[in-house]
């Protein structure tokens, strides 16, 4: 079954699976499978002896799976990257791509309650099988945790008024529908800006549903073990609260500091960046419209001392 068109348009297609440095022969790693646009892309540069590894813990991405023998679709949290690799017998692989965030198809399917186009049950897990949904957040989480999702991963200056009026509702009566939660937040919310602060409120619940920024950092972490010396590491990202420790990883291997410095003053770090940062032409973006916050970073495994 192939629905990849429909379910994810590739953002960065070539200038992502260019910056793997593909080796025929090579072992990839497509860390968020989606509609299968990226990962296509790297089988069609593998040579028979080449092997393709893709995580997707959304069951709805199986039907996208690609009928190959050099691939294997993993239905797993990418967190997992390095327990799993270890699984199929893979210690180290030659490339890791990640083109972070939510896929098209979780935006577009309204009863996922990703979206604000759409009214549905607040629900925004990737992983369907899990416990915590939107629901849970926005109805049992305390004053206190609410303020600060919204301020860590929404970036709302009305974290406090917000929180406050959530919890005040919630007394009431359970808020369980997109449209309920709009409602609430709807006179705090200027109308000319109202799209982007809900998108805003929905992006930081939804970070902590699925606990986003954990698994961005404990990926960023495995891939210094798993990736080869000279071995590629691919990674878009959309908003600063991902490519914040993006760049600072790839700089020096942190996502806070400074690395320790020798009697030399040398520091070793376990990347170098390659090239700038690379975002979408204007072409992709009005094809796209949902690449145009895309940002690609590249870097390779290099020997630290």
């Amino acid at each position: 079954m192939t629905q990849s068109n429909s379910y994810h348009n590739p953002v960065l297609l070539k200038e992502t699976v260019d910056g793997l440095n593909v080796n025929p022969s090579g072992i990839y790693v497509d860390v968020t499978f989606g509609g299968g646009g990226h990962s296509r892309e790297i089988l069609s540069r593998l040579g028979p002896e080449g092997r393709l590894f893709a995580f997707d813990q959304d069951a709805d991405a199986l039907g996208n799976a690609i009928d190959d023998d050099r691939f294997m679709l993993i239905n797993q949290n990418f967190g997992y990257m390095k327990r799993f690799l270890r699984l199929y017998g893979v210690k180290q692989v030659d490339g890791i791509l990640a083109d972070l965030g939510v896929s098209s198809h979780q935006f577009d399917q309204a009863a996922r309650g990703f979206s604000t186009r759409f009214d549905a049950r607040l629900d925004m897990r990737m992983n369907q099988d899990q416990e915590l949904d939107a629901v849970v957040v926005v109805n049992e989480y305390d004053e206190e945790d609410l303020v600060r999702i919204f301020k860590a991963y929404g970036e709302l200056r009305i974290a406090h008024k917000l929180a406050r009026r959530i919890v005040s509702a919630r007394e009431e009566s359970e808020i369980l529908t997109v449209a309920g939660l709009k409602e609430i937040c709807s006179p705090l919310v200027p109308e000319r800006i109202e799209h982007k602060l809900m998108a805003q409120v929905f992006q930081a619940i939804r970070i902590e549903v699925n606990k986003e920024m954990e698994v961005l950092y404990d990926f960023l972490r495995q891939t210094k073990d798993v990736l080869k010396v000279g071995g590629r590491l691919s990674v878009i990202s959309y908003h600063s609260l991902e490519d914040r420790p993006v760049k600072r990883f790839m700089r020096n291997g942190l996502f806070e500091g400074e690395p320790e410095k020798d009697v030399f003053g040398r520091a070793s770090v376990p990347f170098k960046r390659i090239g700038k940062m690379i975002i979408p032409s204007k072409e992709e973006v009005k094809m796209n419209n949902r690449a145009r916050s895309a940002k690609l970073r590249i870097a390779e495994k290099i020997e630290s001392e």
